[in-house]
């Protein structure tokens, strides 16, 4: 694991907000790993897919969940709720829309991805779950891994803050490929996460 650095934070009460596409499996090992933690809110999962399961582990949470379509996404008032809802950290836990240039200037140094490759390899528009494993095996790699980066205008272009590795056996499958990058995602998010909401860094 190489953890990189990232931006000096206050203390007091932290606000997440996760974007989430699909099941949802990271955004529940993020709430799961903060519920002992009365210093972090979960305040809002975004969703852009009314047939994601995330939408029903918002409902099992009580946390707010606000559905978009694209128009809305790239709204004025999409952003203003956001701003209202004072987030310390956006984190993109399966998010498959590229992010407004809006909201990435309303949180500038705030917004986090989760990629499910070493980057710079296997990134990009399109490169995303299971495009990415199917490309790693056709491609004979050795080892594959998770890179969570800072979002700008581009896909998988921000700042790499953290990569972890794991091996790739040539009789893997593409889903023997993403079970064990699960793994590595449902560890390390939730905890770069916390070491990035909490641990005041040189400026």
């Amino acid at each position: 694991m190489r953890i990189y650095p990232f931006l000096k934070n206050l203390s007091g009460m932290k606000s997440i907000v996760i974007f989430a596409s699909g099941q949802g499996s990271n955004a529940a090992a993020i709430i799961q790993y903060f519920k002992p933690n009365a210093e972090v809110k979960i305040s809002a999962i975004v969703c852009n897919n009314p047939k994601a399961g995330v939408i029903q582990l918002a409902e099992r949470e009580a946390i707010s969940c606000l559905m978009t379509d694209r128009p809305g996404f790239k709204s004025e008032a999409f952003v203003t709720k956001l701003v209202a809802l004072k987030p310390d950290l956006v984190v993109l836990a399966g998010f498959l829309w590229k992010i407004p240039e809006a909201i990435i200037h309303a949180f500038s140094g705030k917004i986090i991805n989760l990629h499910p490759a070493l980057l710079p390899k296997y990134g990009g528009k399109g490169m995303y779950g299971h495009y990415v494993h199917e490309a790693v095996k056709a491609a004979g790699e050795k080892e594959s891994g998770i890179t969570i980066h800072q979002v700008n205008e581009n896909y998988d272009e921000g700042a790499v803050l953290l990569q972890a590795r794991c091996p790739v056996h040539p009789f893997d499958s593409p889903d023997d490929i993403a079970r064990r990058i699960h793994h590595l995602e449902h560890f390390y998010l939730p905890r770069l996460i916390d070491f990035l909401l909490f641990q005041n860094l040189p400026a």
